[in-house]
């Protein structure tokens, strides 16, 4: 076993209790998390402060004085050690609440003290806790100018394993370690960019001399944060391709031309061209394809989509369709219907409002191969759906999906079909791994002729009145509205009552019979949801009061103006899917985000991020800074990307870096099989995982 694989419990001082503890509050489990666990921030010890200038909110001071008026306060489980330090501009009281007989005997008084520590407030006065001392006059402290300050959490501290006790145990096996941290980055890499050696970087971070130094160490292991992780996408996607051959699909035969030559009514844009190519391309490269296609909505993602799964068919293969809802199912069903009238092509759909008998009529047409193309919701990856040859996938607004959902389309097929994943706003999760170089991208970077970018506006509720004459003017012009609220899961009464008052205030600004209102929700049945949405569609009323329900899969190109109430209370991601639903005609569209007065700085940040832009990336990246990329390799898709050093925004010089590197190492040694690679090798031997979510879009 090596020596940072060894359990965290047998380092001296650690035991069974702190181990555990250790390992619940900090994930480390062995000493080489110990040595990773660095400190998020450094105090300079020669920085010294005046007492009068202490403030209760300073993380930690080093301050420097006589110590005085030592006393016991209290009795039994309550007795406490308090004593004045004392510098010319004041004092402050220090506070022990364990050790006492140690602090008696150890604290001489009227002598000078280096004291460090964090204020805090006790009995309305300010004071430190158990601060750390030395003499002012002991040299051998002296040398240590920078102390880390690690984060540690009560349960830890409760058990001594404060920032102190933390540093305490880090610098006993940095002493204990002597040569025994293994290197991990190739001799090539680390000569190539000049870069400290691990073990010379890990201990420079934790117990630091020279500033230039924690930066140059730190840079070390954010570049190594990053490498292993283009290492790990790069080289299963090197993997996928060498030893899962996609189906080869070499010809564009009659479907696809006759669909190119008869249906389509006008040109395609040169973005759709391209990105037409790029995925044709990988169809006949023998690989299998993983591949993003995004475009804001009405760029033309699912024609380019259905162009795709044209040459599939034209091959000898079943395509399918997953749709998150089922209005857009029964959405993308009707249109692709339309389009491949004649054509001699099966389509049909499956969701989970079909009856059971024709269910069952659809799935032995698929396993007999009957069916072309198949579209549906989650129904389609029920494990009694079998195709008979599928080669060709779709996920469209893969945002709506779980990871472990998508992959079951994954093994639906006697080899690995080609899957092309749709989104309008890419998630954090998808664009860190585009960002990795799992994912190929494919981007649609300019909407069809004709067509005019949304206006996004911000009021408040005090331009309200002014809103409700906007929305008469358009009316007045033919044009319809919508009206969206919030939908929080944790409060369906709460969403409906916000409905409901805002359909009932809807309703007396724009009374019958001059205004007719729709209302849809998610506690309506699918029956009724569908008749106000016909509604709406066929132009019968004139506004639209709803839930998110709508936020996919309601087309209504007269519709010109989307209005979210509460829009702070919305993510990103879903403020740029509503806006969506506007734009689809040649009339100018608009984007009304209201709110109230009082914003929070993050709900500030967005919305004038969704006023300032519609690219679709730009807000993907700005919803990564605000929520963090989830975890890319597991199942996680929210949250904070577990990287203890490196910022994947804010070090992108060092992303492309790492990336650059592994592309080229791959490059010349594919199954890194050189010795100067055997620390790679021996790295993805240890972390394998036994299922690469990551590898399924």
């Amino acid at each position: 076993m090596l020596f940072i694989d060894t359990p965290i419990e047998f380092l001296k001082g650690v035991g069974p209790t702190r181990a555990q503890l250790l390992q619940s509050e900090l994930d480390i489990y062995t000493y080489g998390d110990l040595l990773e666990y660095f400190p998020y921030r450094y105090v300079d010890r020669s920085q010294i402060s005046s007492i009068s200038n202490i403030n209760i909110d300073d993380a930690y001071v080093v301050l420097r004085g006589t110590i005085h008026d030592l006393h016991t306060v209290g009795t039994g489980k309550s007795t406490r050690m308090s004593a004045q330090l004392q510098d010319a501009t004041g004092q402050i009281e220090l506070v022990w609440f364990q050790g006492l007989k140690w602090i008696r005997e150890s604290l001489k008084p009227d002598t000078e003290y280096i004291v460090m520590g964090k204020p805090t407030v006790f009995n309305d006065h300010i004071n430190i806790a158990h601060p750390d001392l030395e003499r002012a006059n002991q040299e051998s402290a002296s040398n240590i100018k920078y102390i880390p300050i690690y984060s540690s959490t009560e349960k830890l501290k409760s058990k001594g394993l404060h920032t102190k006790g933390i540093a305490k145990l880090t610098e006993q096996l940095l002493r204990m370690a002597n040569g025994r941290i293994p290197e991990t980055l190739p001799h090539s890499v680390i000569e190539k960019y000049k870069l400290p050696s691990r073990a010379n970087a890990i201990e420079v971070i934790h117990f630091p001399v020279k500033p230039h130094d924690i930066s140059l160490s730190i840079q070390r292991m954010k570049f190594e944060e990053l490498f292993f992780l283009q290492l790990d996408y790069q080289y299963a996607k090197h993997e996928r391709q060498i030893r899962n051959n996609g189906y080869f699909f070499p010809v564009v035969g009659e479907h696809f031309n006759r669909f190119y030559n008869e249906k389509l009514t006008f040109e395609l844009t040169g973005a759709q061209k391209r990105v037409v190519k790029e995925i044709r391309a990988d169809m006949k490269s023998g690989h299998q394809m993983n591949r993003l296609l995004q475009g804001d909505v009405g760029s033309g993602k699912t024609l380019v989509a259905l162009l795709t799964m044209l040459i599939a068919i034209d091959n000898g293969c079943q395509t399918c369709l997953m749709a998150p809802t089922e209005i857009l199912a029964n959405q993308h069903f009707a249109n692709i219907s339309k389009m491949l009238d004649g054509l001699g092509i099966n389509v049909e759909l499956l969701t989970g409002a079909l009856k059971p008998s024709v269910k069952r009529k659809i799935k032995q047409r698929l396993q007999e191969g009957e069916i072309d193309i198949l579209i549906g919701t989650h129904a389609v990856i029920e494990k009694d759906v079998q195709f008979k040859n599928l080669g060709f996938v779709v996920i469209d607004e893969q945002h709506r999906f779980g990871v472990e959902q998508r992959s079951k389309l994954w093994t639906k097929s006697a080899q690995p079909p080609h899957v092309l994943v749709m989104t309008a706003t890419p998630i954090p999760r998808t664009l860190a791994m585009t960002l990795y170089g799992d994912l190929d991208c494919s981007i649609i970077d300019e909407l069809p002729p004709g067509r005019k970018a949304v206006k996004t506006i911000h009021c408040t509720d005090h331009q309200r009145l002014k809103v409700f004459g906007f929305i008469r003017d358009q009316i007045a012009r033919g044009r319809q509205i919508y009206i969206v609220y919030p939908l929080i899961e944790e409060s369906e009464t709460m969403d409906l009552k916000d409905l409901m008052d805002g359909y009932e205030s809807i309703a007396r600004e724009f009374p019958l019979p001059q205004y007719q209102i729709s209302i849809v929700h998610g506690r309506m049945d699918s029956e009724a949801k569908d008749y106000e949405m016909g509604r709406f569609k066929r132009g019968e009323t004139h506004i639209m009061v709803s839930t998110t329900v709508i936020e996919v899969g309601v087309d209504v190109p007269n519709a010109s103006v989307m209005i979210s109430e509460n829009a702070d209370r919305f993510g990103l991601s879903q403020l740029h899917q509503l806006r969506g639903r506007v734009g689809r005609g040649a009339e100018q569209s608009y984007c009304i985000l209201m709110t109230g007065n009082k914003l929070s700085n993050t709900a500030r940040e967005r919305i004038k991020i969704m006023v300032d832009s519609t690219d679709g990336f730009r807000i993907a990246e700005a919803d990564l800074r605000l929520r963090g990329p989830g975890d890319l390799q597991g199942l996680q898709q929210s949250g904070i990307l577990q990287l203890k050093l490196a910022d994947i925004i804010n070090d992108e010089s060092i992303v492309r870096a790492a990336r650059e590197t592994v592309q080229e190492i791959l490059d010349k040694d594919p199954h890194l099989e050189s010795i100067d690679n055997a620390c790679l090798k021996l790295y993805l031997q240890k972390n394998k995982r036994a299922l690469a979510w990551g590898k399924i879009s």
